[in-house]
Protein backbone atom coordinates (compact mmCIF):
# COMPACT_ATOMS: atom_id res chain seq x y z
CA UNK A 1 0.00 0.00 0.00
CA UNK A 2 1.35 3.51 -0.81
CA UNK A 3 2.18 6.01 1.71
CA UNK A 4 2.34 9.35 2.09
CA UNK A 5 5.49 10.74 3.17
CA UNK A 6 5.26 13.33 6.40
CA UNK A 7 5.48 16.90 5.28
CA UNK A 8 3.95 15.97 1.93
CA UNK A 9 2.08 19.66 1.17
CA UNK A 10 -2.19 18.62 1.09
CA UNK A 11 -1.87 20.24 -2.60
CA UNK A 12 0.08 17.36 -3.95
CA UNK A 13 -2.05 14.45 -2.01
CA UNK A 14 -4.74 15.86 -3.58
CA UNK A 15 -3.26 16.77 -6.71
CA UNK A 16 -4.52 20.36 -7.15
CA UNK A 17 -4.60 23.74 -5.88
CA UNK A 18 -6.85 27.19 -6.24
CA UNK A 19 -5.37 30.34 -7.95
CA UNK A 20 -7.13 32.84 -9.23
CA UNK A 21 -10.46 31.12 -8.75
CA UNK A 22 -8.97 28.35 -11.27
CA UNK A 23 -8.68 25.57 -10.17
CA UNK A 24 -5.17 24.00 -11.04
CA UNK A 25 -3.38 20.56 -11.36
CA UNK A 26 -0.08 20.35 -9.19
CA UNK A 27 2.03 17.54 -8.75
CA UNK A 28 5.83 17.09 -7.28
CA UNK A 29 7.52 18.56 -10.78
CA UNK A 30 6.19 21.98 -10.00
CA UNK A 31 6.15 24.94 -7.21
CA UNK A 32 2.48 24.93 -5.97
CA UNK A 33 1.27 28.98 -6.64
CA UNK A 34 0.91 31.03 -3.91
CA UNK A 35 -1.84 33.35 -2.72
CA UNK A 36 0.85 36.65 -3.03
CA UNK A 37 1.47 35.96 -6.86
CA UNK A 38 -1.78 36.72 -7.71
CA UNK A 39 -1.31 40.30 -6.96
CA UNK A 40 1.37 39.84 -9.83
CA UNK A 41 -1.10 38.64 -12.10
CA UNK A 42 -3.41 41.78 -11.35
CA UNK A 43 -0.91 44.03 -11.87
CA UNK A 44 0.08 42.19 -15.29
CA UNK A 45 -3.52 42.41 -16.59
CA UNK A 46 -3.70 46.07 -15.67
CA UNK A 47 -0.56 46.92 -17.33
CA UNK A 48 -1.65 44.55 -20.90
CA UNK A 49 -5.27 46.47 -20.45
CA UNK A 50 -3.53 49.93 -20.77
CA UNK A 51 -1.11 49.21 -23.10
CA UNK A 52 -3.92 47.64 -25.90
CA UNK A 53 -4.90 51.23 -25.84
CA UNK A 54 -1.47 52.73 -26.85
CA UNK A 55 0.25 49.57 -29.32
CA UNK A 56 -2.17 49.25 -32.37
CA UNK A 57 -0.50 45.77 -32.91
CA UNK A 58 -0.68 42.29 -31.01
CA UNK A 59 0.57 42.97 -27.32
CA UNK A 60 3.06 39.79 -26.87
CA UNK A 61 3.66 38.92 -23.39
CA UNK A 62 6.52 36.43 -22.22
CA UNK A 63 6.19 34.10 -18.78
CA UNK A 64 9.36 33.27 -17.84
CA UNK A 65 9.70 30.43 -15.38
CA UNK A 66 5.52 29.31 -15.61
CA UNK A 67 6.00 26.24 -13.74
CA UNK A 68 2.39 25.17 -13.40
CA UNK A 69 1.48 27.51 -16.00
CA UNK A 70 -0.61 29.48 -13.17
CA UNK A 71 0.22 33.01 -13.97
CA UNK A 72 0.12 32.61 -18.01
CA UNK A 73 -3.46 30.61 -17.37
CA UNK A 74 -4.71 32.90 -14.67
CA UNK A 75 -3.67 36.22 -16.88
CA UNK A 76 -5.25 35.03 -19.85
CA UNK A 77 -8.55 34.04 -18.27
CA UNK A 78 -8.99 37.45 -16.62
CA UNK A 79 -8.34 39.01 -20.01
CA UNK A 80 -10.70 36.38 -21.81
CA UNK A 81 -13.60 38.67 -22.37
CA UNK A 82 -11.79 41.43 -23.95
CA UNK A 83 -8.92 39.47 -25.59
CA UNK A 84 -11.49 38.31 -28.38
CA UNK A 85 -12.68 41.82 -29.19
CA UNK A 86 -10.82 45.07 -30.60
CA UNK A 87 -8.58 46.35 -29.59
CA UNK A 88 -6.77 43.71 -27.07
CA UNK A 89 -5.38 41.37 -28.75
CA UNK A 90 -2.87 39.53 -27.16
CA UNK A 91 -0.42 36.32 -27.25
CA UNK A 92 1.39 34.76 -24.55
CA UNK A 93 4.70 32.64 -24.40
CA UNK A 94 5.32 30.71 -21.17
CA UNK A 95 8.72 28.98 -20.86
CA UNK A 96 10.02 26.24 -18.46
CA UNK A 97 13.24 25.07 -18.28
CA UNK A 98 11.57 22.06 -16.84
CA UNK A 99 9.63 19.46 -19.31
CA UNK A 100 8.03 17.85 -16.40
CA UNK A 101 6.60 21.55 -15.38
CA UNK A 102 5.23 21.85 -18.62
CA UNK A 103 3.42 19.14 -19.33
CA UNK A 104 1.30 20.03 -15.90
CA UNK A 105 1.26 23.61 -17.01
CA UNK A 106 -0.04 22.31 -21.14
CA UNK A 107 -3.09 20.47 -18.89
CA UNK A 108 -4.07 23.52 -16.78
CA UNK A 109 -4.23 25.41 -19.98
CA UNK A 110 -6.49 22.72 -21.57
CA UNK A 111 -8.38 22.24 -18.69
CA UNK A 112 -9.24 26.04 -18.61
CA UNK A 113 -9.88 26.00 -22.13
CA UNK A 114 -6.70 28.63 -22.81
CA UNK A 115 -4.17 26.58 -24.97
CA UNK A 116 -5.05 28.51 -28.02
CA UNK A 117 -3.42 31.65 -26.46
CA UNK A 118 -0.62 30.25 -24.91
CA UNK A 119 2.46 29.01 -26.63
CA UNK A 120 4.96 27.12 -24.32
CA UNK A 121 8.35 26.31 -24.49
CA UNK A 122 10.67 24.75 -22.90
CA UNK A 123 13.48 27.46 -21.88
CA UNK A 124 16.82 28.04 -19.43
CA UNK A 125 14.95 31.48 -19.55
CA UNK A 126 15.47 33.52 -22.99
CA UNK A 127 17.41 30.70 -24.45
CA UNK A 128 14.86 29.07 -26.37
CA UNK A 129 12.39 32.20 -26.82
CA UNK A 130 12.05 33.74 -30.33
CA UNK A 131 10.70 37.72 -30.86
CA UNK A 132 10.26 40.75 -29.22
CA UNK A 133 7.38 41.29 -26.30
CA UNK A 134 5.90 44.31 -24.77
CA UNK A 135 6.03 42.55 -21.43
CA UNK A 136 8.23 40.15 -20.19
CA UNK A 137 6.52 38.35 -16.62
CA UNK A 138 8.48 36.01 -14.11
CA UNK A 139 7.93 34.53 -10.67
CA UNK A 140 11.57 33.45 -10.66
CA UNK A 141 13.44 31.28 -8.23
CA UNK A 142 14.13 33.53 -5.59
CA UNK A 143 15.38 31.94 -2.44
CA UNK A 144 18.85 32.08 -0.89
CA UNK A 145 21.15 29.46 -0.68
CA UNK A 146 21.26 30.09 3.23
CA UNK A 147 17.52 30.23 3.61
CA UNK A 148 17.10 27.02 2.56
CA UNK A 149 18.15 25.60 6.59
CA UNK A 150 15.36 27.19 7.89
CA UNK A 151 12.50 26.52 5.40
CA UNK A 152 9.09 24.78 6.35
CA UNK A 153 9.56 20.84 5.47
CA UNK A 154 6.65 21.15 3.37
CA UNK A 155 8.19 23.95 1.07
CA UNK A 156 11.36 21.60 1.14
CA UNK A 157 8.94 18.96 -1.13
CA UNK A 158 8.70 21.63 -3.85
CA UNK A 159 11.07 20.87 -6.58
CA UNK A 160 14.27 22.60 -5.87
CA UNK A 161 14.56 24.09 -9.24
CA UNK A 162 11.50 26.35 -8.65
CA UNK A 163 12.82 27.54 -5.69
CA UNK A 164 16.86 28.25 -5.54
CA UNK A 165 17.43 31.37 -6.47
CA UNK A 166 21.29 31.49 -5.32
CA UNK A 167 23.74 32.40 -3.21
CA UNK A 168 21.84 35.24 -2.23
CA UNK A 169 18.31 35.01 -3.97
CA UNK A 170 19.01 37.02 -6.68
CA UNK A 171 20.51 35.28 -9.99
CA UNK A 172 17.61 35.17 -11.84
CA UNK A 173 16.83 38.82 -11.45
CA UNK A 174 20.34 39.76 -12.37
CA UNK A 175 19.84 37.07 -15.59
CA UNK A 176 16.35 38.20 -16.43
CA UNK A 177 17.31 41.97 -16.54
CA UNK A 178 20.72 41.33 -18.55
CA UNK A 179 19.28 39.82 -21.35
CA UNK A 180 15.48 41.04 -21.75
CA UNK A 181 16.56 44.08 -23.81
CA UNK A 182 17.30 41.41 -26.66
CA UNK A 183 13.61 40.38 -26.17
CA UNK A 184 11.60 43.43 -25.62
CA UNK A 185 9.98 45.80 -27.42
CA UNK A 186 11.41 49.23 -27.11
CA UNK A 187 9.37 50.82 -23.94
CA UNK A 188 8.60 47.54 -22.90
CA UNK A 189 8.00 46.44 -19.00
CA UNK A 190 9.50 43.88 -16.94
CA UNK A 191 7.09 42.51 -13.69
CA UNK A 192 8.73 40.05 -11.22
CA UNK A 193 7.27 39.16 -7.87
CA UNK A 194 9.69 39.46 -5.22
CA UNK A 195 10.88 38.20 -2.14
CA UNK A 196 10.86 39.73 1.48
CA UNK A 197 13.86 42.25 1.80
CA UNK A 198 14.52 41.95 -1.58
CA UNK A 199 13.26 45.39 -3.29
CA UNK A 200 16.63 47.41 -2.50
CA UNK A 201 19.24 45.02 -4.35
CA UNK A 202 16.50 44.00 -6.90
CA UNK A 203 16.45 48.04 -7.31
CA UNK A 204 20.06 48.14 -7.96
CA UNK A 205 19.79 45.66 -10.63
CA UNK A 206 16.91 47.04 -12.56
CA UNK A 207 18.73 50.26 -12.68
CA UNK A 208 21.98 49.43 -13.61
CA UNK A 209 20.18 47.43 -16.54
CA UNK A 210 18.77 50.65 -18.20
CA UNK A 211 15.47 50.04 -16.69
CA UNK A 212 13.39 52.11 -14.27
CA UNK A 213 10.94 51.03 -11.57
CA UNK A 214 7.92 52.70 -11.97
CA UNK A 215 5.64 50.71 -9.94
CA UNK A 216 6.07 48.55 -6.20
CA UNK A 217 3.22 47.13 -5.19
CA UNK A 218 2.71 45.44 -1.23
CA UNK A 219 1.23 42.01 -0.71
CA UNK A 220 -1.82 41.96 1.94
CA UNK A 221 0.98 41.66 4.27
CA UNK A 222 2.43 44.88 3.94
CA UNK A 223 5.53 43.15 2.02
CA UNK A 224 6.91 44.79 -1.01
CA UNK A 225 6.03 41.59 -4.03
CA UNK A 226 5.63 43.03 -7.14
CA UNK A 227 7.79 45.34 -9.16
CA UNK A 228 7.33 46.74 -12.63
CA UNK A 229 9.94 48.19 -14.38
CA UNK A 230 10.57 49.96 -17.89
CA UNK A 231 13.00 49.73 -20.83
CA UNK A 232 14.84 53.42 -20.87
CA UNK A 233 15.86 52.42 -24.59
Amino acid sequence: MNTIEPFTPVQYIIGRTDFCGLDLIVNENVLIPRPETELLVEEAAGLVKRLAGEEPNELRVLDLCTGSGAIAIALVSRLRSTLTKRPIDCRIVASDISGHALEVARLNAGRHGVSGRINFVESDLFSNICGKFDIVISNPPYIANFEFETLQKEVLKEPRIALDGGADGLDFYRRIIHDAPGYLRPGGYVAFEIGFGQFGEIKKIIEAGAFQVIEVKKDFNGIDRVVIARWIN
